[in-house]
């Protein structure tokens, strides 16, 4: 009846993207009456019942009743697990093809066991597509027993799993498996010679666990395969040079901290110094030279001798000797006097152009990315952090030399760079699934982006108990360092009661800091963050033991339920209770306000007491970053706290903004993908009709007759077909590889071509597709050109094609990473720009309420003092105007 209820709750109030679960909420009551008649069947006798449901149409509705009542009933006898009436729907809503939200600690686990085991019997392959190897370990071992109950096979994939793992695993009926590791495979099967080196099936049903992080916030990264080509090493001294810049003086960072570029007086100076890197070069050289000519003097030692001694007697006959010297003496200390003449250097020319990107990228290494926030230094490798989960990125890395940049500024060896064979974006992937469907805690903020990029709807299952959280609102600071005082002060304070108490902060860096200052003040915790999260799930289970205090970086992903009394609720959970459960505080909002509720979601589950509060600051990156600062009055409280209507309503106001610029990020990034994916669908199209039929030994015996024939008669067909083969795909490959490197030029810089003469009102992407067309259009024509070429001169031995003594080799290693588009945020702070400017006061009144007020400029935090603030904020007032127009509203 609850169910009932809340759903019409959901529905008066039209919930966005939310759709109707009436229909489901019936489905689920049947099921619970299918299941008297299953309970009486033994365990064969329910695998059998299963066998007779299996179709390849996919289930109806009532075979989706029964097989629902029969997966119900595995879980009981398997893991003693009865799953409730929420499980059920959610489960119907995935076999619909839905993103259900559900609650953490409502099972989503099991509801979505139940549905990829429904599309199985069904007839269809599942990924159950997770965001990290644990996860997709973890539930695939866990759920087993119900799928070989349910006779349905299931398997999992992680980064160390061969590629014989991987074929097998993909074969089966349900496999988990990270999103990456789907995405990177698919990029290799890509490139594949022999299609018995395939690892992958045909993309059929895509189950995705964490929904709304990987659909929305993975979207736009793209999964990169690089092939070996060198090492990409930063010269040390342009990494000395930037050491010696100065900020405000040399360079200058923008207002978002997302960009840095030299000054003027930054430009001149490296500009010097490289010129006089230069000269001294040119000295060893020329001293090189002068070594070299010496020695080869040397080499015929008696000749030379023969005419110094000749010259001896001229010299003593004449008496030129002394005056010589003396001239030479006199010639020496003139060119010692002289100063070494520098020669000027351009940065600009074109022939500096990679000392130039060096500078740059060197410069981005050094000032804006900050190790143990953006990275961390382990075992000698410079480890990326995936801001979204707070854990170590094992395959991401920073293109364009960044990557190397960052390597040279913290000292640790250079990683081999290389070439872009093939990318994909995560929603390209996941748009070539024929069915999509999936779970998550927090769906419904995302549900109009689901059904923009994905066209899928989301089903909001209520809790199977009512959600008793307390959530206190947000407590704002005028500093960071007051809102740190009073974070600690507020801990200790729970931490007497004996609480639990979990911290969500948003890096390493701050949760080392949190770390720190808890100490000092002689409070026992534990800390997870990227540095030990291979501990996350005995640190994360405890959390709910009275008297524990968690530390953590990003929770989202994380896949551990607390439960109160620790994982076994054995440890003192009637005390926890008492105490008013989990207690959640954040050190600070998240971009998005999905991210603080995943972290509020961790108290309160399966209708326990809980309670959350989240510190704030207008230090904060979310505020300086994201928030307009106008109508800003900065009165704080004895302890710097701040509680007037516009300073907390800036907090809201900043994350509509993130979302609203992460939304256009995701939207624009599509745009420019989309036209690339379809032109290697294009592509891949010839190439597999290459691969798996004769199309080049056709193609190319058309092209070079004479040529073709002799090597038959020579070698016989078959040979000759898979030369032709190898040949015809190594060019395939090879033009595709150009084209994505001419693409990422083209986007780097096509935004530039808004502002060009007489195109003032062309959109940078309808350029970029007019520019990507024009590439495409001879790209397979040229391919089977060179490949004819090559074929002419092709080697070719009774063992078959010589690839590298034809020219075609193939690339000596390759490796797999992911990339963030624009690592500088230059589409992001274009969007971010625009959002600032629409996201305005709507009303008369609003617009009345924004007052300009005198306050001590000393009073703000150093990190707004340097911010745009408006120049309203800048100029004192009269208070006594203030106060009367605040009477006369």
């Amino acid at each position: 009846m609850a169910l009932k209820i809340t759903s019409r709750f959901r529905r008066l109030l039209q919930r966005p993207g939310s759709i109707n679960l009436g229909p489901y909420e019936r489905l689920s009551q049947l099921v619970l009456e299918a299941e008297e008649t299953v309970e009486p069947l033994t365990d064969e006798e329910l695998t059998e019942s299963v066998s007779e449901l299996r179709t390849t149409g996919g289930l109806h509705e009532d075979e989706q009743i029964e097989f629902l009542a029969l997966a119900r009933d595995a879980a009981r006898r398997t893991l003693g697990e009865s799953a409730f009436d929420g499980q059920i729907v959610g489960a119907l809503a995935m076999l619909q093809g839905r993103v259900v939200e559900m609650a953490t600690g409502e099972g989503k686990t099991l509801a979505g066991a139940f549905a990829a085991a429904g599309y199985a019997v069904g007839g269809r392959r599942v990924h159950v597509l997770a965001v990290n190897d644990y996860l997709a370990r973890r539930d695939a071992e866990w759920m087993a027993p119900i799928y070989e109950l349910l006779g349905v096979t299931v398997s999992h994939v992680g980064q160390a799993s061969t590629p014989e793992e991987r074929r097998t695993a993909y074969e089966a009926e349900v496999c988990y498996v990270p999103v990456s590791e789907v995405g990177f495979d698919v990029l290799r099967d890509r490139l594949v010679t022999d299609v018995a080196e395939r690892v992958t099936q045909t993309p059929d049903v895509a189950l995705v666990d964490e929904a709304d992080s990987v659909l929305i916030d993975e979207a736009r990264v793209p999964l990169v395969l690089a092939g070996a080509t060198r090492t990409e090493e930063l010269d040390d001294d342009v990494v000395q040079i930037v050491r010696t810049l100065r900020a405000g003086v040399d360079y200058e960072i923008d207002g978002d901290g997302r960009t840095v570029a030299l000054t003027d007086t930054g430009t001149d100076k490296v500009e010097q110094l490289l010129g006089e890197i230069a000269a001294e070069a040119k000295a060893a050289e020329v001293e090189a030279a002068e070594v070299e000519a010496a020695a080869i003097e040397v080499q015929d030692e008696v000749e030379v001798q023969d005419e110094i001694e000749v010259q001896d007697e001229v010299k003593a006959d004449t008496g030129t000797d002394a005056e010589d010297t003396e001239e030479g003496d006199k010639a020496e200390a003139e060119e010692v006097e002289a100063e070494p003449e520098i020669p000027s250097y351009n940065l600009y020319d074109d022939e500096n152009l990679d000392r130039l990107t060096q500078i740059n990228v060197a410069l981005h290494a050094e000032v804006l990315l900050r190790k143990d926030v953006d990275y961390l230094v382990r075992d000698g490798k410079v480890s990326l952090i995936n801001n979204n989960r707070g854990r170590i990125a094992k395959l991401q890395r920073w293109p364009d030399g960044l990557q190397a940049a960052v390597e040279a500024k913290e000292a640790v060896p250079v990683s081999d760079s290389g070439e872009v064979l093939d990318s994909i974006t995560v929603q390209a992937l996941i748009k070539g699934y024929k069915s999509l469907c999936g779970m998550t805690g927090t769906a419904v903020v995302v549900g109009e982006s689901l059904q923009e990029f994905y066209e899928v709807e989301v089903a909001v299952v209520p809790p199977n108990k009512p959600n008793v959280r307390k959530d206190a609102e947000d407590r704002l600071y005028l500093t960071v360092e007051q809102k740190n005082v009073a974070l600690v002060e507020h801990i200790a304070e729970v931490h007497e009661t004996g609480r639990p108490i979990l911290i969500g902060t948003h890096s390493v860096e701050e949760s080392e800091q949190l770390s720190d200052r808890l100490e000092a003040a002689e409070i026992p915790h534990v800390v997870l963050n990227a540095k030990n999260d291979a501990e996350e799930a005995g640190i994360i289970a405890e959390a709910g033991v009275p008297g524990t205090v968690t530390v953590s970086t990003q929770m989202a992903g994380r896949g551990t339920d607390i439960r109160l009394g620790g994982k076994d609720e054995s440890h003192d959970k009637d005390k926890a209770i008492e105490l008013g459960g989990l207690y959640v505080i954040g050190t600070g909002l998240h971009a998005s306000r999905r991210l603080d509720d995943q972290l509020r979601g961790r108290a309160g589950r399966q209708g326990d007491p809980g309670g959350s509060l989240f510190f704030a600051s207008l230090g904060d990156e979310l505020v300086v970053r994201y928030s307009v600062s106008s109508g800003l009055r900065p009165h704080p409280d004895g302890s710097g706290r701040l509680n007037d209507r516009k300073s907390v309503g800036m907090l809201d106001h900043a994350q509509r903004v993130a979302d609203g610029a992460n939304a256009e990020l995701h939207r624009t990034t599509w745009q420019y993908h989309r036209l690339t994916g379809q032109q290697r669908s294009i592509l891949l199209a010839t190439r597999e009709d290459v691969l798996t039929e004769d199309l080049a030994a056709t193609e190319l015996s058309e092209r070079v007759k004479e040529k073709y024939d002799e090597l038959v008669e020579e070698h016989g067909e078959e040979k000759v077909k898979d030369a032709a083969r190898r040949i015809a795909l190594h060019h395939l490959d090879r033009k595709w590889t150009d084209h994505l490197a001419y693409l990422a030029d083209l986007r780097e810089g096509i935004h530039l071509r808004s502002l060009a003469g007489g195109i003032v009102h062309m959109k940078p992407i309808d350029e970029f597709n007019k520019s990507a067309i024009a590439s495409f259009d001879t790209l397979i024509a040229d391919a089977w050109k060179d490949a004819a070429e090559t074929f002419t001169e092709a080697s070719i031995t009774d063992a078959g094609l010589d690839e590298a003594a034809s020219g075609v080799p193939r690339p000596t290693a390759t490796w797999t990473y992911l990339v963030n588009d624009n690592p500088f945020g230059t589409e992001a702070d274009r969007i971010l720009g625009r959002l600032r400017n629409a996201i305005r006061p709507q009303s008369g009144a609003e617009a009345e309420e924004i007052l300009p007020e005198e306050f001590d400029e000393d009073e703000l935090p150093e990190e707004l003092r340097d911010a745009d603030l408006p120049e309203e904020l800048r100029e004192a007032d009269d208070p006594d105007a203030d106060d009367e127009k605040d009477s006369k509203k």
